[in-house]
């Protein structure tokens, strides 16, 4: 079995064909549509008829305008002074009732964009956070990255404009059926060559908007491809950018920089070529797009001038008639308009769909049937049991074959193995985070595990906080947080506790192996799992670091992956990923020689010999009897 891979359809020289764009922007928008059906549909429709209403005020309010618009020129063609004084009067309260409805709009609109686009977002967030998909999508599909990019920006773009371009869309067909009616009522028909045309002025709005909108498709088909191959290239420098912050040390030290400076310069070359390609088609359009915005105003007119010089229309059923055809106009040439949006809300779509698609596939096979993994179960037994688990890697490549592995409570077992064997990955299949592969692994009921990487995570925010992550309602006090970083041998940090700082940057590797050991003295768990988790630290420094974690968490069981030699006697069994057969598998072993070491160490006494418990002399600790393990793997 091969790790799942999405390739994402807008990636880099590979555009989406039709089919897969219309499939993946349908998918996104049946996703999410749910906002109308799920536990949050009372408040969405509420919004939404909100934003119906509304607009159907504003279109009573325009239709009067239109009608005001005849009434007013009538009187001012027949100079009556007195019509044209009632006509002002009106005026005013059409125009602060159209501004009043134009405020609710704005108002209802923009909350229903807000809302939907939060409930979309927490959705990508809730499916990338939950299970560690966060984690195991970049194991599964490294060529899905800017995961943070599409959930922030990506379903703001397919989302928000959504709803304005929807309301926009309902507007412009209202518009469009409430002036087709004054267009055919007042225009009339009109008789060419003894060929009669009934409502000549609508069906000219129709003809003329259908030029617009196909010439407009025409020249812009390519723009979406355009867009989203721009959009893939701008994420991507921002994620080349943001590895170059992350690694500043590395490549300063290394003297990286006319390296990464030739690297970040292709980039930008890439997202200037995007952009170029992306003005290139929107100067076809706006040939388009401009023109019509040059001759929209003059069609009615042209086509009213007959009638009105032939006396069958007065100036104010002209102005009538030309403020009705635009409006019709306006309306059927929404999709012209709206071109560039629309292909900028699908390509923003497409990207979106690709990474929720991406993180769904996380746990099946891509045709709907749930992946083989290996199966976390508890059960009251105290001890960790490995049965027939199979370790897969990405190539689908076998790690370790069906191992049988029996890790008895309070157990300190050193992992070994060739580099590459898959030590760490089967620490991860312990923490829950390495899922392909087969078997089951049986942990103890309730029982606490805490993984401790090479490089500790370090949160923003204060120092106390960093110490009890990742508890969220941890209550740390002065004293606790002073009695821990003087254990771990960080007395200095003490009177930062409560500054707010990027303590990421600021401390040390070594520092940041400390804070994770003294976070394990707060959590006290069960089963501790260490992965090179000393590898910053100097001989002295690791040794007191294993020291303090037998004096604090003498029952813990820990499972330790580490290269550095004198690691031995801190543990009293060795587990070894063996490669030499057919089939890798597992081979657990007591480490002769170090039993009465390893007591004196892990209870209570120091692990050079010396006591720490205040004794004038060592205590005499008899050996440990040995550990009953099972060792078999399945070849």
């Amino acid at each position: 079995m091969t790790a799942t891979s999405i390739q994402d359809p807008t990636g880099p020289g590979e555009a989406a064909t039709t089919d897969q764009a219309i499939g993946s922007v349908g998918r996104f928008l049946t996703f999410a549509l749910e906002y109308w059906r799920g536990d949050q549909r009372r408040s969405a429709w509420l919004l939404t008829g909100s934003v119906l209403a509304i607009m159907a005020a504003t279109l009573a309010i325009n239709l009067g305008l239109n009608a005001w618009n005849r009434w007013f020129y009538d009187a001012l063609e027949k100079r009556d002074v007195a019509v044209l004084w009632t006509a002002a009067l009106w005026l005013l309260p059409l125009i602060v009732s159209g501004a009043g409805f134009a405020v609710l709009m704005v108002r209802a609109r923009m909350a229903l964009q807000v809302r939907w686009r939060a409930f979309v977002a927490s959705e990508f967030l809730r499916l990338w956070l939950g299970e560690q998909r966060y984690y195991r999508l970049a194991l599964a599909d490294r060529s899905l990255d800017n995961a943070e990019h599409r959930i922030a920006e990506d379903v703001r773009l397919a989302t928000e404009p959504v709803v304005e371009l929807s309301v926009g869309f309902l507007w412009s067909l209202a518009s469009a059926l409430a002036f087709t009616g004054v267009l055919i009522s007042v225009g009339g028909s009109l008789t060419v060559g003894g060929l009669w045309i009934p409502g000549y002025m609508a069906l000219g709005a129709v003809a003329y908007a259908t030029i617009v909108c196909g010439t407009t498709v025409f020249a812009g088909r390519p723009l979406s491809r355009l867009v989203a191959a721009k959009n893939e290239t701008e994420a991507q420098l921002r994620y080349e950018l943001t590895r170059v912050r992350e690694n500043a040390e590395s490549i300063a030290l290394m003297h990286g920089d006319a390296r990464e400076q030739a690297h970040t310069d292709r980039r930008l070359a890439d997202v200037v070529s995007g952009w170029l390609a992306v003005i290139r088609q929107q100067g076809h359009l706006t040939w388009i797009l401009n023109g019509n915005a040059f001759l929209a105003p003059v069609v009615p007119a042209l086509l009213a001038a007959p009638k009105y010089m032939s006396g069958e229309l007065s100036l104010g059923a002209v102005m009538q008639l030309v403020a009705a055809f635009s409006a019709v106009l306006g309306a059927l040439n929404w999709f012209a308009e709206n071109f560039i949006r629309l292909s900028e809300i699908r390509a923003s779509a497409i990207r979106a769909d690709a990474l929720r698609s991406a993180l769904v596939a996380l746990d099946g096979d891509g045709a709907g049937h749930e992946l083989p993994k290996i199966s976390i179960d508890v059960s009251r037994d105290p001890n960790i049991e490995l049965r027939n688990v199979t370790l897969k890697k990405g190539d689908g490549g076998t790690l370790v074959r069906r191992a049988n592995i029996r890790i008895l409570a309070g157990q300190k077992i050193l992992i070994e193995g060739k580099s590459g064997s898959g030590k760490s990955t089967l620490l991860r299949a312990l923490a829950g985070l390495w899922p392909w592969g087969a078997g089951t692994i049986r942990l103890p009921t309730d029982a606490k595990l805490a993984f401790v990487p090479q490089r500790p995570y370090i949160p923003l925010g204060k120092l106390r906080d960093a110490l009890s992550y990742p508890a969220t309602d941890a209550s740390l006090t002065d004293a606790e947080a002073r009695s821990i970083f003087e254990k771990v041998n960080l007395p200095q940090l003490v009177p930062r506790l409560d500054d707010v700082d990027n303590w990421d940057r600021i401390l040390s590797g070594g520092e940041r192996q400390r804070i994770a050991f003294g976070r394990l003295l707060l959590m006290k768990p069960d089963v501790v799992v260490l992965d090179e988790a000393t590898s910053a630290l100097d001989d002295e420094s690791q040794a007191a670091m294993f020291e303090l974690l037998g004096r604090e968490l003498p029952d813990a069981t820990v499972l330790n992956v580490a290269h550095r030699k004198g690691l031995e006697h801190f543990h009293d069994s060795k587990l070894t990923i063996d490669t030499s057969g057919r089939w890798p598998k597992l081979a657990l072993r007591d480490i002769a020689g170090v039993r009465t070491r390893l007591a004196n160490v892990w209870r209570g006494r120091g692990g050079r010999g010396q006591p720490t418990d205040g004794a004038d002399s060592p205590r005499t600790i008899p050996p440990a009897a040995p550990c009953p393990v099972e060792t078999r793997g399945s070849s």
